[in-house]
């Protein structure tokens, strides 16, 4: 027995003190941020260009019939009148008629180009109902050091930031040593199948391959990421699709006074219940495991502890991050029962009933099994479902091992000194997907600030970003344009 509590003792003493090792030896993974000195740049001239960016009702519907194609013409004409040197020197193509492709020519062909992304579309923004906004979203209104308006957030001030900078550039005479290509597309928040798509399809068919691309995506977070005391720079490295499932059943309907054992009504709502009731298991994909080996190293020591030793302590972490609707969303392919139509009338049974179901999906969890697994789930004959839409366009994982990411963290640190920069997944889908084919790598970063309740803003009500923040975000991209594209010193 002695024996047997000296073996027990001495399993304690080394699993505690290999536990204490993997968290002493724990890599810091953040470069040192280096002084640079700063643009002078005019911010309330940035915003009121923003402001009246703004003010074009770029919407995209899902209705395709109420796409307002007049206004995308004249945000196009004002692009133009606000950026007269870029519009002088690049070559621009304008693709599907709304879209918008820039070719800034380098003078070293040997250079893999890069391509920054944004979109020039918005969603609806409701004002007839509910919550009223603080300002019109569509006036672009300047008040209390904030831009407000649809778009500031999601996703004019990149679009906006990006050709600010360029024309900056332009005005002191810059000529990059390398190609850049900004692509600008119209239908993002509809999936982007006539903008990015149709510019990819005509990149790829004059063999045009990038060093990366980036795209909208993650932001710097404040206050948001558990356990970190300083803002956190998320760069997304790959990002999750996205598929749209159609559940209907039929019935012989009758009189509400002498119901069937069960509805359709009734076993739709079961089977939406199942699916609810019975998530798809979490697991730590690439992007996630490298997020929190990364953000670990700047946690107090308990939770550097935990994280450093996910061999011991995986299932009390998964426990914990799959009980946060944000964290467990980065953690497993989720399902959001969207809409459910059955019934004409409160005393008559519905022959028939319909629900859609969006299926947010993990890297490489493939659209047959997402459906084989719901099938197995509800266990009903009686339910037919059918693809409605399929968003998922395998994401790659991107290479934080890369210059293209490292370049990024250098300059995010050079504008963000006092922010932790970390790799991750992006939840919603964006148009950089469609670029997939163009390049090994793909990072999805929006250089504002974002707190908590800001995160509500975007697609929500009194959307908004700081002068001083956007005037930040031009800053980032004027110093990624300049590394990228100052000429090599011998």
């Amino acid at each position: 027995m002695e024996y047997l509590l000296f073996s027990i003792g001495i399993g304690l003493i080394a699993i505690f003190a290999y536990i204490i090792f993997r968290t002493a030896t724990l890599a810091h993974r953040q470069i040192p941020s280096i002084s640079t000195p700063r643009e002078i740049l005019d911010a309330q001239a940035l915003a009121g260009r923003l402001g009246k960016a703004i003010q074009f009702k770029t919407i995209s519907y899902s209705d395709p019939s109420q796409f307002n194609g007049i206004e995308f013409k004249r945000f196009i004409e004002f692009l133009e009148q606000s950026f007269p040197k870029l519009h002088a020197t690049l070559k621009r193509e304008i693709v599907a008629e709304f879209s918008l492709l820039f070719t800034w020519e380098g003078s070293n062909d040997k250079e893999m180009p890069i391509l920054l992304a944004a979109h020039i579309d918005v969603v609806p923004a409701q004002t007839d109902s509910g919550p009223q906004w603080t300002y019109p979203p569509f006036k672009g209104h300047l008040a209390d050091g904030f831009i407000w308006g649809r778009g500031t957030i999601d996703d004019k001030a990149c679009l906006m930031g990006i050709l600010e900078a360029v024309e900056k550039l332009l005005q002191e005479g810059f000529v990059p040593r390398r190609t850049f290509y900004l692509a600008l597309g119209h239908d993002e928040e509809v999936g982007g199948f006539e903008g990015a798509s149709k510019i990819s399809a005509l990149l790829k068919s004059r063999g045009v391959e990038f060093e990366y691309v980036l795209d909208e995506g993650l932001t710097i977070t404040e206050g948001i990421v558990p356990n970190i005391a300083k803002p956190v720079a998320l760069v997304g490295i790959a990002e999750k699709g996205s598929v749209y499932l159609e559940f209907t059943v039929d019935s012989v309907g009758g009189h509400s006074s002498m119901p069937p054992k069960q509805t359709a009504v009734g076993i739709l709502g079961s089977a939406i219940s199942k699916i609810e009731q019975n998530p798809f298991p979490p697991r730590f994909e690439l992007p996630v495991r490298e997020m929190f080996q990364t953000l670990s190293a700047e946690m107090p020591f308990i939770m550097r502890v935990v994280f450093a030793n996910l061999w011991l302590f995986k299932g009390l972490v998964m426990k914990r991050l799959t009980a946060d609707p944000r964290s467990n969303a980065m953690l497993r392919t989720t399902a959001a029962p969207t809409i459910f139509n059955a019934g004409i009338r409160e005393n008559i049974l519905a022959t028939g009933a319909r629900a859609i179901v969006n299926y947010r999906t993990l890297p490489g969890d493939p659209v047959n099994e997402v459906i084989s697994n719901t099938q197995a789930i509800i266990n009903d004959p009686r339910i037919t479902i059918k693809l409605l839409r399929d968003f998922k366009m395998d994401s790659l994982v991107s290479d934080t091992a890369s210059r293209g990411y490292h370049v990024l963290e250098d300059v995010i640190r050079q504008i963000f000194p006092d922010v932790v920069v970390a790799p991750s997944l992006v939840v919603p889908a964006t148009d950089s997907r469609h670029y997939s084919t163009l390049t090994r790598n793909i990072f999805r970063f929006l250089p504002i600030r974002l707190g908590s309740e800001d995160t509500k803003r975007v697609h929500g009500i009194d959307e908004r970003v700081t002068m001083e923040g956007y005037a930040q975000a031009v800053q980032f991209y004027l110093q990624l344009l300049r590394k990228e594209g100052s000429e090599i010193k011998d």
